[in-house]
């Protein structure tokens, strides 16, 4: 966690990115992220240096030619604003521009990087601030742009790229990634999904990256991201290289629009929040999703995609408009039936309307499922969550402290408070599905739905189907009591008056 002195330096740089006519809160991250990308290039570069000196047999890779050491990081740092501001623009950036040969994830990302900040005050500003963070520190780097791409989402329509990191981490836990998964968002945004997966094998696996082979696949092969929008791929790749994972494969593609067959069965575990943004043509839509539904819908279509990419027995964890629930279409129905009958469809965890506020207030819910190919579902989970946390207004206030927030809390919540916070409640009993969730009434706020009945509601997966309200018993009294009552209060009411009048006189 970042401290709040630190806090407040980004805060004071954000504000002369506004005062200085930078108000897109995604530029301003971009600017960010590619100054970001130059001082690792020069941390990588003074390493490469090293190890050439202690082993001068060793191969080593350097960027930049004995003619153009003023572009990096840490020479043009002590160079006065002017100087400095000359030398980024028209040197520097060009120089970035050149590096998508190479091969690796980011240089690829900054193929079309754009210098946009207006005045050398601004850069010295920035430049001052990143060079005294402790960067050498994967949670205070990771920590740092967390924290800056939490300012996305207090930015109106710029939100709908970033997921709130609770909400992802209940459903990381959910599906508990492993050393050996492959995982895949297909469509990754800045890579808060992906991001917070690293985080959880580093933390629940601590040895699994002593292993040279577990540690070249964490770092090359397990995580997959694909996007639409260069500024996200170029955010998403930055945001993985703080915290730590070296080259992941965060690359360009409309995953709707594209073939998938090359990809067919490749990965091991799925999470995403894709974008569901009404219908698609024919025409434009892969021929590939076309083959397990027939539809326009991009929210059903994204649901075609996760099946065609998972591999058998891999699983997934990703949120849906409530539109996939109970939609009456033929497609709808179909794709549900698809998730019941022929995969294995574990849990559906309805979250709160004010979510994804203040930039949406579309209700949604969380899917989990697994890809069996041969069925598998007996009984389907409901959660239904009623806070997350937050106040559900457009404001999302934090309503407990911050180490009684999210799905695993660093202070176990007082029972009182879950009404303020489900989502560890949520974790606890998806972990016990198989148990004692079994026992519990439809009355509650989780229980268990047996295939028969779904199938009898025609794959309906809509929580208010199955749960049943508790009726509040009321007493019932007999007419001539109530008569009587009445009786009386008319009496009261005439002998009032009467006194009312004699009082007036």
């Amino acid at each position: 966690m970042i401290t709040g002195e630190l806090k407040g330096k980004i805060d004071r740089v954000w504000d002369a990115f506004w005062s200085g006519g930078i108000s897109n809160p995604l530029e301003v991250i971009e600017q960010i992220t590619y100054l970001l990308f130059i001082k690792r290039l020069d941390e990588t570069e003074i390493r490469e240096r090293k190890k050439a000196e202690r082993f001068p047999n060793a191969p080593v890779t350097l960027r930049f030619q004995p003619n153009q050491q003023e572009l990096r990081w840490s020479e043009f740092k002590h160079r006065d604003p002017e100087t400095m501001f000359k030398i980024v623009a028209d040197q520097v950036f060009p120089f970035l521009r050149t590096l998508g040969g190479d091969g690796s994830t980011y240089s690829h990302h900054m193929k079309g990087a754009r210098f946009t900040i207006p005045n050398p005050a601004l850069l010295a500003r920035v430049v001052d601030m990143l060079d005294h963070i402790p960067m050498e520190d994967r949670d205070t780097k990771g920590d740092l742009y967390e924290y800056m791409l939490s300012k996305i989402a207090t930015a109106g329509h710029n939100g709908q790229f970033r997921t709130s990191r609770h909400v992802i981490q209940l459903m990381v836990e959910m599906t508990a990634p492993t050393p050996t998964d492959e995982i895949c968002d297909p469509a990754c945004g800045t890579a808060g999904f992906l991001v917070e997966a690293g985080e959880y094998v580093r933390r629940t696996y601590p040895n699994a990256l002593f292993d040279a082979v577990q540690r070249k696949h964490f770092h090359e092969s397990m995580f997959h991201g694909f996007d639409f929008d260069s500024t996200m791929l170029r955010i998403g790749s930055m945001n993985m290289l703080l915290h730590g994972v070296e080259s992941p494969d965060i690359r360009y593609r409309d995953s709707l629009a594209e073939n998938v067959s090359n990809e067919s069965e490749k990965y091991s575990l799925i999470l995403a929040n894709p974008p569901f943004a009404g219908s698609l043509d024919y025409e434009s839509t892969s021929k590939d999703l076309q083959r397990v539904v027939k539809t326009k819908k991009t929210e059903l279509l994204f649901l075609a995609l996760f099946l065609r990419l998972l591999k058998p027995g891999g699983r997934a964890a990703v949120i849906v408009p409530d539109g996939v629930l109970s939609g009456p279409s033929k497609a709808h129905k179909e794709l549900r039936r698809l998730l019941v009958e022929d995969q294995k469809l574990e849990g559906v965890v309805k979250l709160p309307s004010g979510t994804f506020r203040p930039y949406s207030g579309v209700s949604t819910a969380i899917l989990l499922f697994t890809k069996t190919n041969s069925g598998g579902t007996d009984n389907v989970w409901f959660y239904e969550v009623t806070a997350d946390g937050w106040s559900l207004d457009d404001k999302r206030i934090p309503l407990l402290p911050a180490e009684k927030l999210g799905p695993v809390p660093d202070v176990p919540l007082a029972e009182a408070e879950h009404a303020k916070n489900n989502l560890p409640d949520a974790l606890a009993r998806w972990l016990r599905r198989d148990g004692d969730e079994l026992q519990r009434a439809r009355t509650e706020q989780s229980f268990c739905v047996p295939k028969a009945d779904i199938v009898e509601k025609g794959y309906d997966l809509s929580l208010n189907q199955y749960k049943e309200i508790v009726h509040e018993e009321v007493e019932h009294r007999a007419p001539l009591g109530i008569l009587m009552d009445l009786e009386r209060l008319e009496s009261d009411i005439q002998r009032g008056m009467s006194d009312l009048k004699a009082m007036l006189g």
